[in-house]
């Protein structure tokens, strides 16, 4: 009976708790995905490059945890490019100015740090200390679910045979918030 119960409160925050995804204590799950190609004349290139990532609300609008990404671009006959991270988020949601352009969105700001490398098959591959940093949007599909474009200036600092690497990425991705135990808590209180 207790799971039951849990999970009914757990499922109204969710549905019910129109600003509550950005509270403190809340969980935020998603990714993100960019240079998305798939060629159609040859040399046939794909490519795609996915952001994956994970955050606990610290304080209300500011969220720190982590997040890794993986790139591929291949070209037959050309070889393949990868690109990897893994590293520190921190994203802050600023104030409800974007609810004035749409119902239910936000704008925030987001910035990595942690280790990165950019490996061609041709040129020069960098590995080493990566940070990116940039502007966002998210539209609140549900009180829990964020749809979300990105654009985000991405560097590399390190060894190989190039010393400096960068680029600027403009992905799509959404979001999951979750509630924490302190909103679920909170639920509860009210329901009683």
């Amino acid at each position: 009976m207790k799971k039951l119960t849990l999970t009914l409160i757990l499922g109204i925050a969710v549905l019910f708790g129109a600003n509550a995804q950005i509270q403190k204590g809340n969980v935020m799950m998603g990714a993100n995905l960019s240079n998305i190609s798939f060629g159609l004349d040859k040399p046939n290139v794909f490519s795609l490059k996915i952001n994956p990532k994970a955050a606990w609300f610290v304080q209300d609008g500011l969220a720190l945890g982590g997040d890794v990404s993986f790139g591929l671009a291949t070209a037959k006959g050309a070889g393949t490019d990868i690109s990897y991270g893994v590293g520190a988020l921190g994203r802050y949601y600023g104030a409800t100015g974007a609810n004035e352009v749409v119902k239910n969105s936000r704008f925030f700001g987001e910035a990595t740090v942690g280790i990165s490398g950019i490996n061609p098959s041709v040129g020069g591959s960098t590995n080493g200390l990566g940070f990116s940093f940039g502007p966002g949007w998210t539209y609140f599909v549900t009180p829990s679910i964020g749809l979300e474009a990105l654009l985000k200036y991405n560097g590399v600092v390190g060894f190989g045979s190039s010393a400096y690497a960068h680029n600027l990425g403009l992905g799509v991705g959404f979001q999951i918030y979750l509630p924490g135990k302190g909103t679920a808590r909170k639920v509860q209180r009210d329901m009683q």
